[in-house]
């Protein structure tokens, strides 16, 4: 596999397997806002990545949605752990993590099926993390983002689950 797809699978992979190890314990509100900001740059860089290299119109249209709506949700983030006085985690710190979690991605795999696979389970995963918070936070700033960030998660599903069939 090009070492650009490769990258793009360590980001993608990575945050999901941060996400899905965090999931089996109830989240302090710092401990969530780190991940889920991770989980948005994670796919924010993905989706930046998969934008320069894919020649899909489809794929390019999506990212465009990925990295407007992670972003717009990851700017909410910083204000809610300003407004609580919760620190984030530098960038270059996630980044690192995530790079030592990927597993390893098989050669032949194409970079758009790479692409959209991945974001169809990192997708999964990030719903399941807001839908526990929704239902669980007692952090109104947290289940009020959760619950207005949850629709956008689910289209992106959507969207990503069709662009993978067409594949």
């Amino acid at each position: 596999m090009k070492p650009v797809a490769s990258r793009l699978l360590t980001i993608s992979f990575a945050a999901l397997l941060g996400i899905g190890a965090s999931s089996a314990f109830a989240q302090s509100p710092a401990e969530f806002i780190n991940q889920a900001s991770a989980q948005g740059m994670a796919d924010i860089e993905a989706s930046r990545l998969a934008h320069q290299k894919t020649e899909s119109k489809e794929i390019k249209d999506y990212t465009i949605v990925v990295i407007n709506d992670r972003t717009t949700a990851n700017q909410h983030l910083a204000k809610i752990a300003k407004k609580l006085d919760l620190p984030l985690a530098p960038r270059e710190e996630v980044v690192s993590q995530t790079q030592r979690l990927m597993p390893p991605v098989n050669d032949d795999a194409s970079f758009d099926a790479a692409y959209t696979a991945s974001q169809v389970h990192s997708t999964e995963q990030a719903i399941e993390q807001l839908q526990q918070q929704a239902s669980a936070s007692d952090v109104p700033e947290i289940k009020a983002f959760a619950e207005e960030t949850l629709p956008k998660l689910q289209q992106h599903l959507q969207m990503a689950r069709a662009l993978q069939a067409s594949r």
